[in-house]
């Protein structure tokens, strides 16, 4: 179910009608009712695929128990690994099986040998690769003592399948979300409203303009040897708003959406494109994944700590398996190598934490210095983000090389000046609400009222007349 259809937007307001009114009488219902649609929301791509979810969750829960009554250390890491292994087993299977056939066909093929594997028709379940680390992060928690693990079944089951954020994240921690399933929640209607605002901003953000700028993107790439140079370089600026405006209005919706049942996900996206280093930017980009690997991997590798070498090693592991978190594709994994080389000189030379604060904070405009860090590293990261967008390396290559021709600097062949005026007037409302969770959240303050409702009616508006013919699927789902 795609939080831009016409089945959400019957789904959402029934399913608040009766969480609020009909089951607001214990925690116990309002968690039954919330993994019931949760489920429901979930099957609506695919039925089939909620034995996974449901087994996943089964076997975290009962190993999360285990784990706290027993003090035998060989067990307990016998019992985390089993975690791992069901988690992972699934994720490797249904993600990866055919990249590592294909690649080791690849392999024997270089060595003159050739022979036909067997392929299997997997289909991807959707958002496996968020709520396999969101349950993984649950038993590791558990086994590092961070955590106590809940003997109320309902309530973890619906923490792992929690609908607005079960597809494409937030992907959450335990210690964040599991409580809240189990503390009364009241009906707060200036939280509800927030919850709405935030909702609609991301659907501002997909359907205006990740949307419309897909429809071009998937032009330029699927065509990038008809096209100028100056051409290519618009369809990748293009696909950076695309990318952006897609999985952080994803987020903005979930976060809001979750807001509207009394709960508190945390800020995934924090105006990435403002960042004045590539270290700011992986900071601010996707923090959810971000922090998880930061934790749960790099930290454990030794992190910063030892010597340079080790600290080399530990910066393109967590970057690379970033990238093959993505897809199995070898452009994931370029696209992690590229930004591991971007982020390196800053680690190595300790200015990885130089940028912590807001750039250009209680100020209009940024210094000249500000102005062209972040245009150099806003540019660094859409030249990564054509391997991330291309169907290969080979193609990401051809396309790099038409983007830097002599044709660079001719007048492009596709300009769509009613595009570039929303990204713009997007860029400027992003920039001055920089300092919020989000930045439609400044249109709160907006007195007298009739003024906020303008506002609302007027971007409700925008997203009627601006929607794309076709609605676009969210680009997350894929991974």
């Amino acid at each position: 179910m795609l939080f831009n259809s016409i089945e959400f937007a019957i789904f959402l307001p029934i399913v608040f009608l009766l969480y609020w009114f009909i089951f607001n009488k214990s925690i116990f219902f309002q968690n039954f009712l919330l993994l019931v649609v949760s489920y429901i929301f979930y099957g609506w791509w695919d039925w089939r695929f909620l034995s996974l979810i449901i087994f996943s969750s089964l076997v975290d829960y009962f190993i999360g128990i285990k784990l706290s009554k027993t003090g035998n250390q060989r067990r307990r890491k016998l019992l985390l690994t089993a975690s791992l292994l069901v988690n992972l087993g699934f994720l490797g299977f249904f993600k990866y099986f055919n990249f590592f056939v294909d690649s080791f066909v690849e392999a024997f093929t270089l060595f003159g040998s050739s022979f036909e594997p067997t392929r299997l028709s997997v289909i991807l379940p959707v958002g496996i690769s968020f709520y396999t680390f969101q349950t993984m992060s649950y038993t590791i928690d558990v086994y590092k003592g961070k955590l106590q693990p809940t003997r109320d079944i309902i309530a973890f089951f619906a923490f792992v399948s929690f609908f607005p954020q079960l597809v494409a994240g937030p992907i959450e921690r335990a210690k964040n979300l599991l409580p809240q399933f189990s503390e009364k929640r009241r009906f707060e209607y200036d939280k509800a409203v927030d919850g709405l605002r935030q909702i609609l901003w991301g659907l501002f953000k997909k359907m205006i303009i990740a949307d419309n700028c897909a429809v071009v993107v998937d032009e330029i790439f699927f065509n990038y040897a008809e096209y100028s140079g100056s051409t290519l370089l618009m369809g990748a600026l293009f696909f950076s708003f695309q990318i952006y405006g897609d999985f952080s209005g994803y987020s903005d919706i979930a976060i809001g959406t979750a807001r509207l049942f009394g709960f508190s996900l945390m800020q995934n996206f924090a105006f990435p494109y403002f960042s004045r280093d590539m270290a700011e930017f992986w900071r601010r980009w996707h923090i959810s994944l971000s922090t998880w690997f930061r934790d749960y991997l790099y930290i454990p590798l030794g992190g910063s700590r030892g010597s340079m070498w080790a600290k080399i090693r530990n910066i393109f592991i967590i970057f690379i398996v970033s990238g093959f978190w993505h897809g199995a594709n070898w452009t994931f994994i370029v696209w992690g190598g590229l930004n591991a080389l971007y982020f390196l000189p800053l680690s190595l030379l300790n200015k990885n934490r130089t940028n912590l604060d807001i750039v250009a904070k209680g100020k209009y405009l940024p210094t000249i210095r500000e102005a062209f860090n972040m245009g150099l590293t806003f540019g660094l990261t859409v030249l990564a983000w054509v391997f991330f967008r291309a169907e290969s390396v080979t193609h990401a290559f051809a396309y790099m090389g038409g983007m830097f021709s002599d044709s660079l600097l001719s007048y492009p062949e596709i300009v769509i000046k009613n595009l570039i005026l929303l990204l713009g007037a997007f860029t400027l409302i992003e920039w001055f609400g920089r300092e919020g969770q989000y930045a439609f959240a400044n249109v709160s303050l907006l007195r007298p009222r009739p003024l906020r409702w303008f506002v609302y009616f007027f971007v409700i508006g925008l997203l009627f007349y601006f929607k794309a013919n076709q609605p676009q699927p969210f680009v997350y789902f894929q991974f």
